[in-house]
Order: C-alpha cells, then structure tokens, then sequence
C-alpha cells in the first residue's frame, strides 16, 4: 500500500492574499478619516448656526431694551401725549436707532466664536437678519479644502410689539394744556399717566412710580424667525 503524503499551498496564494488585506484596511481607514472630516465640519456649521442665533436675539433684545427707554421718556418729557404719533411707533417697534442693537449682535457673537458679517435691521416687520463666520476653519482632514474652510450661518430675530396704548382719561389724545401757576404757587402735575393693555394685562405708566412700569420683555416679544 503506497504511503501517504500531505499536500502544501503553494505560499504564493498566501503572499496574493496580503495586499487584498492591505487595500481593504486601507480603504476602512480612509472611509473613518473621511467621516471625521464631515464630522468636523458639521460641528463647524453648527456652531456657527449657535453663533447667529445667538447675535440675532442680542440684537433683537437690545433693541427693545432701546425702545423702552423711548417709551419712558415719552412719559416723562409729555411726548407720549403731545407727540401720540411718535410714541404710538415706538410701542409699535419703531422708532430708535438700530446701531446699538447691532453692536450687540456682534458682542455675542465673538462669545461664540464667530464674527459678524452682516447685520440688516428692517421695520415690516421689525427684525435683524444677522450673517456670521466662524472664526475658526474646519481643520485639516483627507477632503482637500477644509484647511482654510470657515462655516457661515444666519438668523432673524423679530420684535413683536405686545401692548396697546388708551389715551389719558379714555377719551381722545389732546395736547396738554399747562397748569397755570398763581401767586400761590400752583404745582405743575407734569404729563398724564397712561394706559397700557399688554397680552392681556393692564399697566398704568406713571413715570413717578419706576417700580410699577412693564419691563422690555412686557412691552415686546422677541423670536427667531424660522
């Protein structure tokens, strides 16, 4: 009986195997770098993204801060009876100047790492559309490019007036006529408290009574636009 003998594979199908291996793992690896790098960059445009929102709500806020102070004052000088139509805009969102608003937007957004590239105040309603760039750049990764890539992102915050204004006395607006002052020394009352109706409350604006007066946030709603 013949003996027997055990066959071998010839190495060289072991030596054709390995490269296989190589292109394979190769290609795993830059598949996870390749995710990383998208990675990166959605990280990117979503700080970027925090960043507008961030600066168009600043801007929104600090501009109704500004148009409270305009309400106030109104109250306090007799605008706000003498001058209705002026004081109706500013309780309609209208009114001061915008610049205040967007150095604020831009304040916040250094907070959160990005620069402000535009920021556009509109009165129909009124508004800020901001438009930020990130200050850092995606990073180095295999996708050519993202080296020097910043993410760009935008947002709109609108104010929305809460409040309704009822003339002093309920009847209609007049000019107010100045106290006359005697030999006795009669006592200038100043201007009128008025009215205000805001989201269903009723406020009574005496400016001799600060305490009393509705906050910024009672007088104006401020959202982003989506």
């Amino acid at each position: 009986m013949p003996a027997l003998t055990a066959t071998r594979r010839p190495r060289r199908d072991a030596g054709q195997t390995l490269p296989i291996y190589l292109v394979a793992i190769g290609g795993l690896l830059f598949l996870a770098l390749a995710f990383f790098a998208v990675g990166q960059a959605a990280a990117t445009r979503n700080g970027a993204q925090t960043a507008a929102d961030a600066a168009a709500l600043a801007a929104g806020q600090k501009y109704r801060d500004e148009l409270r102070k305009g309400v106030l004052a109104g109250l306090r000088d007799g605008t706000g009876t003498g001058d209705p139509t002026a004081w109706t805009d500013l309780l309609a969102g209208r009114g001061v100047p915008s610049g205040p608003a967007c150095a604020n937007a831009d304040w916040y957004a250094g907070r959160n790492d990005a620069a402000v590239s535009s920021c556009t105040p509109n009165s129909w309603p009124t508004s800020f559309a901001v438009t930020v760039k990130s200050r850092r750049a995606v990073g180095d990764s295999v996708i050519p490019g993202t080296a020097g890539t910043h993410a760009s992102a935008a947002a709109k915050a609108i104010v929305t007036p809460r409040c309704t204004a009822t003339p002093p006395g309920g009847g209609p607006t007049t000019t107010p006529t100045p106290t006359p002052t005697g030999t006795g020394g009669g006592k200038d009352t100043g201007p009128a408290p008025r009215t205000l109706v805001c989201a269903g409350k009723g406020w009574t604006l005496d400016p001799d009574r600060p305490q009393d007066l509705p906050t910024a946030a009672d007088l104006f709603s401020v959202r982003l636009a989506r």
